[in-house]
């Protein structure tokens, strides 16, 4: 009886070491890096654009700009890449704005067209849940979906 209540007790000791090394850390977005072709004219297309503010380069470097995506999240805006870079629809980055409306006003006023998934000038595209989207691409062909997650449709 007692190697029985000692095995179980070694079981029990192995298993909870065995799941504490499956979960002994977590990962939480930290931030988005795009390599552009003119960092001036991406960092102000991405204030303008979606109101981001400017938050300090830690890296120094004059290549780089950063930009706060709110909660902690930054977008790394770097020129010092040479390679081309090829990007499609289905790699995109996702905001949602606390007014879908208003930022689709924003979009006609600086003549910036956007589309829905298929690819439609100008439309709004409307997901199966009834969320609202629009994509539209930045100064070096990055798609940006913006959508109205949260809002009352």
């Amino acid at each position: 009886m007692k190697k029985i209540i000692l095995f179980l007790f070694l079981t029990h000791i192995y298993m909870v070491s065995i799941s504490q090394n499956k979960s002994d850390f977590s990962v939480v977005f930290n931030h988005v890096a795009l390599s552009v072709k003119d960092l001036n004219q991406s960092a102000e297309f991405y204030m303008n654009t979606l109101n981001l503010k400017e938050i300090t380069n830690k890296t120094k470097k004059a290549s780089r700009r950063w930009l706060s995506l709110s909660e902690g999240k930054e977008l790394h805006l770097i020129s010092d890449y040479e390679g081309e870079i090829t990007v499609t629809k289905a790699v995109h980055m996702a905001v949602t704005t606390s007014n879908f409306d208003s930022f689709l006003k924003k979009l006609k006023s600086m003549n910036i067209t956007y589309s829905d998934w298929p690819g439609t000038p100008n439309t709004v595209n409307i997901r199966a849940d009834g969320i609202k989207q629009v994509f539209f691409q930045d100064p070096n062909g990055y798609w940006i979906e913006v959508n109205s997650v949260g809002q009352n449709n």
